[in-house]
């Protein structure tokens, strides 16, 4: 009684309901609520995979679906898969929990599978469509406005590019130095966007940065070798790239 007196005290001058559990329970909530955040991602990118084989388009569908006030559009995004040091965590917490409990844990245990899934169909789609071994990547952080690289999809796509012998240059406006502590001189770092993309046969965006849709693109594809575009977060239109020159591949259209 005391500690909940001194925790409501501490919290006052913060608007909001409090809500007074047990131990049990306040670990499952932080628990559960990322393990939905998590859900609601993989399951955007459950259905971009049936609008890549449909010809739909996954913006659209799931700003229709967002519509619905019982559902909501956040965290309804398909891309490259979730990161961070909060989601793949306890998503694999609740798992374990649910495994040593005998409880059923399949559904969260396909909320894991996707977001690999989402990496890897990218990474194939690359491998397969790329003009050339001479990468630019933009974007390195999990999430903008950070330099947290902790489980960052782009860890992984990295590793995998450099695993099919592609060359890489890399830009984020501030996870660079995250980034180069892993992987030093396997790959190279630029200063500059435009940098990044010089000769390139290919760009790969991993992580939405705002100053990335505010770009030239027309600078950015006079400096390509070859104006490919893979776009792991759908920051652009195609119609818009295919009228730029570009040859644009994006998640779910």
């Amino acid at each position: 009684k005391k500690a909940i007196n001194l925790l409501l005290k501490l919290h006052q001058p913060i608007n909001g309901k409090r809500v007074i559990v047990n131990l049990a329970s306040a670990e499952l909530i932080k628990y559960a609520s990322n393990c939905l955040l998590a859900t609601k991602i993989s399951f955007a990118n459950f259905i971009s995979f049936y609008c890549q084989k449909t010809g739909a388009n996954v913006d659209q569908v799931l700003e229709a679906v967002g519509l619905d006030k019982r559902i909501g559009k956040n965290f309804l995004s398909p891309g490259v898969g979730y990161g961070g040091s909060c989601l793949p965590k306890d998503v694999r917490a609740l798992i374990n929990i649910g495994d040593r409990l005998k409880i059923n844990t399949n559904l969260i245990k396909a909320v894991e599978e996707i977001n690999l899934e989402a990496k890897n169909n990218f990474l194939k789609t690359i491998i397969k469509y790329a003009a050339g071994k001479n990468l630019a990547i933009w974007g390195l952080s999990f999430k903008p406005e950070t330099d947290d690289i902790r489980e960052a999809p782009s860890l992984h796509l990295i590793q995998k590019f450099l695993d099919n012998g592609f060359t890489i240059k890399v830009y984020d406006p501030v996870a660079q130095n995250n980034i180069k502590r892993i992987f030093k001189e396997m790959i190279n770092y630029a200063q500059t966007p435009y940098q990044t993309v010089k000769n390139a046969d290919a760009l790969v965006i991993i992580c939405e940065w705002n100053e990335f849709k505010e770009i030239d693109l027309k600078k950015v594809k006079k400096l390509m070798s070859k104006p490919y575009i893979f776009d792991g977060r759908n920051i652009y239109q195609p119609e818009e790239m295919e009228k730029l020159g570009f040859k644009y591949f994006s998640i779910g259209k």
